[in-house]
C-alpha cells in the first residue's frame, strides 16, 4: 500500500523491475521518478536515496515536498509537465535540491514518465553534483525564482532560453520575439538601439498568457554559450499596473473632475501640437470661448448642486452639438473652450455659433424646475488672428466680451478694432506698473463745503495720473484695469498714504481741514489695510481725526461681524467713517445703525433728481438726524438743488457749483482766498 495518497495501479518499481530495476539500484548516479501532480517520489534508485538524505525510500515516498516548494518551483514543475506532454521534450538544468534542509546541487536531466493511469510525471537523472562558488549557486537559484523574465533569443528570434517567469507568461504556442510585440514599430525600434549602443531599455506592449501587458524591456547582445552564435538577452518587468496608474494621474490631471471634459491643462498641452499639424497642411481652426449668462444668478438662487448639475448639463449638450467637428473642453468656471477643426470659411463658423446659441434657447430641468441658460460666444481663428494658443484664446476672450456688451445670448468674432483695443489695453498696463515705479499720480481734492456758509470744510482726495504721454487721466480710464491687475490695493495704500502726508502739510500751514480718502472693497479686503490704517499717524505725521474713511456699501454687506469690528477700532483711533455713494448698494436704510458711522454720502443720482426725489431725500436727512450721522450731499451742481439742501438742513456738499476737483496747489488757493476773505469781513465789522 503506498505511503502518500497517490494509487498506482501498479507500482512504478515493478515496471521498472521488468527493465533493470537491480541495475538502476546498483547505479552510483541517482534516477528518481518524480510525480508532480502530488509533488511526491513515487521511485528512487539508493543513490538518489543517499542524495535526498532518506532513511529509505518508503521514507522518501512518503515526504511531502510541496510543504517547502516555492512557487517558482512549483510553477516550473508545471511549465515541465506541459512539455512533456506536448512535446516529449527533456531538459538539462542546475537544480539545488534541500533534503533535510541541506542544499545540495545537481546537474540534472529531466524527461517524461508516464504512469500506468496516463499521469505524467518526471523522470530524474543526477549526472553530477556541482560545486560552483556560492556566487555561481546563488545567481542559478535568483534566476529560477525570480519574478524577472528572463529570456535568450537567436538571431532569428526564436527562444533559446526562458526562466519560469517568463514560460508562465508565454502565451498560447511559442511566438518568436518579433511577434510578442503588439507594435512592430517597437521591435524595430528596440533592435536598431541594440545594434547602434549594443543594448537599450524601452517600455512596449506585449503579448502574454495574460493579454496585453505593459512591460519594461531590458535587452542586451551577448553570445549563446551553447553555440556560440550572436544572441539577444531580455529581462522584462511588468509595469502594467504603473502604467495603469500613470494614465489615471494623467486622465485627472487632463480632465475635469465635475464634468469629465478635458480641462485647461489639456488645451495647453495638447492643442498646441495640434496648431503646428494644422500649420503643417495649411488647415484652419476656430476657437470658442463660451460663458454661461448669469451663471451666477442660478448658482447663487438656487445653490452650488444645482449649479454643478447645470454644468454637467451643458458639458453634455455641447459635445453633442459639436460632434465630430471639434474638441469641447472646460476651462474653469462657467466658461467652456470648442476648437472645431477644417474650418473652410467664416460662414461655416457663424452658422455654428447659430446653432448653438439656438441649442442653448432650450430649457435645463435643475430642482424640479425648468430653466434657460443662454450663453455667449467670442470666437478667435487660426492662422487669422494668431499662431499661438496664448494669442488665439486672449483674442476669442476679449471676443466674449464684446458678445456680453452686445447684450448676452449671442456670439462675436475677434477683428482688427477688437486687436486694437487689446494692444490699448497691454499698453495701459505697462503704464500703470512704471506709473508706479515712477510715482507718477498724484492728489487733486474737491472741496467739501458748509451749505449755508460756503466755507470750505475739508476735501476728498481725488487721484489722477500724470501720464508722459496722454496728459492727465482721470481714475476712470484706469482703475479698471489696475483691478484686473491687482494693482489697485498697492494704488490705494499710496492714496490713503499721500493724502495723510498732504493733511498733515496741510495742517502745518494753517489749514486744519478734514481729508476724506476713498477706500476701495478690494484695498479693504487686504490683509495689509488694518495695519496700514492703525500705523499711518506714526507713519506720516497725520491727525486721525482729520481723516475720514470712505468705503462703500457693498464693503458693508461683506462680512457684519468682521466689518464693524474693523470700522469699530478705526473710530476708536480718531478716524471718521463716511459711507460713499449711499443709496445706490441697499434698499434697506436702517442697516447703518449696525455700524460706526460718522458721515452718509450722499449718491449723485439722488441730487440729481431732487424733484422726483424728495420722499427718498427726506427719508435719507431723517434717519441722519435720528443717527446722529453727518449727511453730505455730491454733485451739487445748481442753485435748486442748493436751496432743497438748505430747507432740509443738509450742513455739507460737494459739486460743482462750488468748484470740481483741483490740484492741490488751486485747493491751497482756495483756502487762501477764503481766509483774505474771512479776514476782510473780520475787520470790516470791526
Amino acid at each position: 500500500m503506498p505511503l502518500y495518497p497517490v494509487s498506482y495501479s501498479v507500482d512504478p518499481a515493478q515496471e521498472l523491475q521488468k527493465v533493470a530495476l537491480e541495475r538502476l539500484n546498483d547505479l552510483n548516479t541517482a534516477v528518481w521518478i518524480f510525480d508532480i501532480d502530488f509533488s511526491r517520489v513515487a521511485w528512487a534508485n539508493k543513490a538518489a536515496v543517499a542524495i535526498w538524505n532518506a532513511e529509505s525510500l518508503d521514507e522518501l515516498r512518503a515526504r511531502d515536498m510541496s510543504e517547502d516548494m516555492s512557487i517558482s518551483v512549483a510553477q516550473r514543475l508545471k511549465q515541465y509537465q506541459e512539455d512533456f506532454i506536448t512535446s516529449n521534450a527533456s531538459f538539462a538544468e542546475v537544480w539545488t535540491l534541500y533534503p533535510a534542509g541541506v542544499p545540495t546541487t545537481l546537474d540534472v536531466a529531466f524527461k517524461g514518465f508516464r504512469f500506468e493511469d496516463g499521469r505524467v510525471g518526471m523522470w530524474c537523472e543526477a549526472k553530477s553534483q556541482r560545486t560552483d562558488t556560492p556566487e555561481g549557486l546563488r545567481s542559478s537559484e535568483a534566476l529560477l525564482h525570480t519574478s524577472v523574465i528572463i529570456s535568450l533569443y537567436d538571431g532569428d528570434g526564436c527562444a533559446l532560453y526562458c526562466n519560469p517567469a517568463a514560460r508562465a507568461l508565454q502565451p498560447e504556442g511559442e511566438l518568436r520575439l518579433k511577434e510578442r510585440f503588439v507594435k512592430a514599430a517597437d521591435y524595430e525600434n528596440l533592435l536598431s538601439q541594440v545594434a547602434l549602443h549594443g543594448g537599450c531599455r524601452r517600455s512596449a506592449r506585449m503579448q502574454t498568457a495574460k493579454g496585453i501587458r505593459w512591460h519594461e524591456i531590458t535587452a542586451r547582445e551577448c553570445t549563446d554559450a551553447v553555440t556560440g552564435q550572436s544572441a539577444l538577452l531580455l529581462s522584462e518587468t511588468d509595469i502594467t499596473d504603473l502604467k495603469e496608474a500613470e494614465r489615471r494621474a494623467q486622465y485627472l490631471a487632463d480632465h475635469d473632475t465635475l464634468t469629465g471634459l478635458p480641462n485647461r491643462n489639456y488645451v495647453q498641452s495638447k492643442l498646441p501640437p495640434k496648431l503646428k499639424a494644422a500649420a503643417s497642411i495649411g488647415e484652419k481652426l476656430a476657437f470658442l470661448i463660451i460663458d454661461l449668462d448669469r451663471f451666477k444668478a442660478i448658482n447663487d438662487t438656487l445653490g452650488h448642486a444645482a449649479g454643478d448639475e447645470l454644468l454637467i448639463q451643458v458639458a453634455a449638450r455641447l459635445p453633442a452639438v459639436t460632434g465630430d467637428a471639434g474638441m469641447v473642453a472646460r476651462l474653469g468656471g462657467d466658461e467652456f473652450l470648442i476648437c472645431l477643426s477644417d474650418v473652410q470659411d467664416r460662414d461655416q463658423i457663424d452658422r455654428f455659433c447659430e446653432k448653438l446659441v439656438q441649442e442653448f434657447q432650450t430649457t435645463f430641468e435643475l430642482e424640479g424646475g425648468e430653466f434657460v441658460s443662454t450663453l455667449s460666444i467670442g470666437v478667435s481663428q487660426f492662422p487669422e488672428d494668431g499662431e499661438d494658443l496664448h494669442t488665439l484664446l486672449k483674442y476669442a476672450d476679449v471676443a466674449l466680451y464684446k458678445a456680453k456688451e452686445e447684450g448676452r445670448n449671442t456670439y462675436s468674432c475677434f477683428n482688427i478694432s477688437l486687436r486694437n483695443k487689446i494692444e490699448e489695453q497691454l499698453t495701459l498696463e505697462r503704464d500703470l506698473r512704471e506709473a508706479l515705479k515712477e510715482e507718477q499720480f498724484e492728489l487733486f481734492y474737491q472741496p467739501r463745503v458748509d451749505t449755508f456758509t460756503n466755507k470750505i470744510l475739508g476735501g476728498e482726495a481725488l487721484l489722477r495720473w500724470n501720464h508722459p504721454t496722454r496728459g492727465l487721466l482721470a481714475p476712470g480710464c484706469f482703475i479698471e484695469t489696475a483691478e484686473q491687475m491687482g494693482l489697485i490695493v498697492e494704488i490705494g495704500d499710496w492714496v490713503m498714504t499721500r493724502a495723510a502726508i498732504e493733511q498733515h502739510q496741510l495742517e502745518r500751514e494753517g489749514f486744519p481741514i478734514n481729508i476724506s480718502i476713498n477706500i476701495s472693497p478690494r484695498q479693504f479686503e487686504s490683509s495689509n489695510l488694518y495695519s496700514n490704517v492703525l500705523s499711518l499717524q506714526d507713519r506720516t505725521g497725520c491727525n486721525p481725526k482729520r481723516i475720514e474713511l470712505e468705503i462703500t456699501e457693498t464693503t458693508l454687506m461683506s462680512s457684519d461681524k468682521i466689518v464693524t469690528e474693523i470700522l469699530s477700532t478705526f473710530k476708536e483711533r480718531g478716524f471718521g467713517i463716511a459711507i460713499d455713494d449711499f443709496g445706490t448698494g441697499y434698499s434697506n436704510l436702517a442697516y447703518i445703525q449696525h455700524y460706526p458711522v460718522t458721515s452718509l454720502k450722499i449718491d449723485r443720482s439722488f441730487i440729481a433728481n431732487i424733484g422726483t426725489n424728495h420722499a427718498v431725500m427726506k427719508l435719507i436727512m431723517s434717519l441722519c438726524r435720528l443717527l446722529k450721522v453727518k449727511p453730505v450731499a455730491e454733485g451739487v451742481e445748481t442753485e435748486e438743488q442748493l436751496n432743497w439742501l438748505q430747507r432740509h438742513d443738509c450742513r455739507e456738499f460737494q459739486g460743482y457749483l462750488f468748484s470740481p476737483a483741483v490740484h492741490r496747489n488751486e485747493f491751497v488757493g482756495l483756502l487762501k482766498r477764503q481766509k483774505r476773505i474771512a479776514a476782510a469781513e473780520f475787520r470790516a465789522s470791526a
